[in-house]
């Protein structure tokens, strides 16, 4: 009998971000029959209208929250200044399937390449030139990527995993998910303690 613990995020998810090293090492650490999964939740639909100012205050105060919440997560907050910010991680998240169609391998490899640029660099995610550089640069076939990101296919892919996530009903990202026969039982992350993390697994496994 094997196990699935789904991990719903986006690729431009702050928290997210800050939980990326405790995610890396549960998968490292997880029991032999538990498998892991991710799913993109979708955080905010497409749109090519400007974030409203308020809404830009609020999401730098998260981030100044999570420095706190989470000690060494980096964040350069010139992407304020130096980008057009926009409500909206559809785009990046259809360049994480675009990624995966190519290769499942190089899934990780484009959600770091989206946070990295997001969260380090000051480039934003939200524009598809950003997404098509950063798809060039880890190794992908650069016109097969910017065509799949466009296809219906990929776009029908992100609707789906968005509805599975609605389906279970996923509040925020990240979200822990253990499913065993068809059962799904919350698993309660911790920013700051992988063990309390896996102990929780092991115990449901």
């Amino acid at each position: 009998m094997s196990l699935t613990l789904y991990y719903f995020h986006d690729p431009m998810c702050s928290w997210c971000w800050a939980f990326r090293p405790r995610w890396q090492e549960i998968v490292e650490g997880l029991p032999d029959l538990v498998r892991s999964q991710r799913v993109l939740g979708g955080l905010a639909p497409d749109t090519e209208q400007a974030m409203p100012t308020d809404m830009q205050a609020k999401l730098k105060g998260i981030w100044q929250k999570i420095q706190q919440t989470v000690p060494g997560t980096p964040f350069n907050f010139e992407f304020w200044e130096r980008c057009v910010p926009r409500r909206s991680t559809y785009a990046a998240c259809r360049a994480v399937i675009a990624a995966r169609r190519q290769n499942p391998g190089y899934e990780e490899n484009m959600i770091l390449a989206i946070q990295q640029a997001y969260y380090l660099e000051a480039r934003n995610p939200a524009d598809r030139n950003t997404l098509i550089e950063l798809a060039n640069e880890i190794g992908l076939d650069r016109a097969l990527f910017s065509a799949d990101m466009e296809s219906p296919a990929v776009h029908e892919a992100l609707l789906k995993e968005i509805e599975f996530t609605h389906r279970l009903e996923v509040k925020g990202f990240p979200t822990l998910l253990l499913e065993k026969e068809g059962v799904f039982t919350g698993i309660q992350h911790e920013y700051n303690d992988v063990k309390a993390v896996l102990h929780q697994i092991k115990r449901l496994s």
